[in-house]
């Protein structure tokens, strides 16, 4: 008897040990507001939206303790328009991340599956669009250096490292998964570093797409490239910057600059897939290019106000003597009404000037994340929200 219950006792404890060693959680954020848009499409608009600042989503994140310091990790993401119901990222069920690894304590992670790239992972948390404070709608125009993660990236290999004194590093590479090695692929690398009150990070992405085949016929259900998406149609897309973080007390502000260059356009246009538009501007030439310069503050007034801003300037060169420059200023206040809760209010501005494109028409302002038809027929465009969001 007394055998029985010293086994069952022990039982209990290593069970409960191994119970330990393993954990899943279930988290998401639901993000959902009004937003009022003075021109759209040439008329002004009231919308109920999901994801103004930050995409709703739910997700599953595991780990398993496998000793030794290593982990087995996975995580699961999915995306969702809280205002129908329906999926997101091209209707996937998993369209945000989906991925599974090993982490180590001393030498870093290695993950594989759907992933974010390094411009994502290192230089989007220093600038407006990346975070809380700003997100989808004040991304810079059509999210050209992919800070607010337009894209992700299919049949990725990504190497993450540890914390280093503050200098964490890593890099991705996404295959094609076909014959084509070196087509339909991308890759990218970045880190950042931590001193102080300071927080340095610059990254690099680069994509090489088939246009030959991907963008024929591509839609937002069959896109047809290796990301699963697209923001430009171009054989080739190089994106960099840096940028720097200086926290003082309350308050943090930022300085960044990223730029993005395209070849093999073809005379292609600005994707509706994920810029929210209609693809209304033509590249005049076989090469584009992006440079954006954003400055940003966030002040903790108290502890559950805070408020942002943001003023970026980018000027694009599309070829044929087409060079819009593009002005666009984010503002926004924030109040905590608990841990998980909290409402915001955000007014996007932007200006578009030397606006003609390559047959000598105007060239409208297009906030991201409006919806198809989102171009304004004027210079101008504003776009003012009131929205809450839930974390789980």
């Amino acid at each position: 008897m007394k055998k029985t219950l010293l086994v069952a006792a022990l039982s209990g404890v290593f069970a409960t040990a191994a119970h330990a060693q393993s954990s899943v959680t279930l988290y998401g954020l639901i993000d959902a507001g009004f937003t009022y848009t003075n021109n759209q499409g040439g008329h002004s608009a009231e919308q109920l939206r999901s994801g103004v600042v930050n995409g709703s989503r739910w997700g599953l994140r595991g780990a398993e303790d496998l000793g030794g310091g290593l982990k087995a990790i996975f995580t699961l993401e999915n995306g969702f328009n809280i205002a129908n119901g329906t999926l997101g990222q091209s209707s996937r069920m998993f369209g945000r991340q989906a991925f599974v690894g090993l982490a180590s304590d001393q030498y870093g992670a290695v993950t594989l599956g759907r992933q974010y790239d390094s411009v994502v992972d290192y230089l989007a948390p220093l600038s407006n669009t990346g975070t809380q404070y700003g997100g989808t709608i004040a991304a810079h125009p059509f999210d050209n250096d992919n800070l607010n993660n337009s894209i992700r990236f299919n049949n990725a290999v990504k190497y993450s490292s540890v914390n280093y004194a503050g200098f964490k590093f890593g890099a991705m590479y996404a295959f094609s998964n076909s014959t084509e090695f070196a087509n339909n692929r991308a890759y990218s690398f970045g880190a950042s570093y931590d001193y102080g009150p300071l927080k340095f990070a610059a990254g690099y992405l680069q994509l090489n797409n088939d246009t030959g085949a991907a963008f024929q016929g591509a839609s937002a259900s069959n896109p047809g490239t290796q990301t699963g998406e697209y923001t430009f149609n171009a054989g080739r897309q190089r994106t960099f910057g840096g940028g720097v973080n200086y926290t003082f007390g309350p308050a943090t502000a930022g300085l960044l600059y990223t730029q993005t260059n395209l070849s093999g356009t073809n005379g292609g246009n600005i994707s509706p897939v994920q810029s929210g538009t209609t693809a209304g501007i033509g590249f005049g030439a076989n090469s584009a290019r992006f440079q954006n310069v954003e400055g940003n503050i966030r002040y903790a007034l108290t502890p559950a106000l805070t408020l942002a801003g943001a003023y970026t300037y980018t000027r694009a060169n599309l070829g044929s003597g087409v060079n819009p420059n593009f002005n666009t200023v984010s503002l926004q206040s924030d109040y905590l009404l608990s841990k998980r809760t909290d409402v915001y209010l955000q007014g996007n501005w932007q200006h578009v000037s030397s606006n003609k494109n390559a047959s000598g028409e105007s060239i409208g302002p297009m906030l991201n994340g409006l919806g198809a038809g989102a171009a304004s027929h004027t210079q101008d465009q504003v776009a003012v929200t009131v929205g809450m969001r839930h974390r789980f």
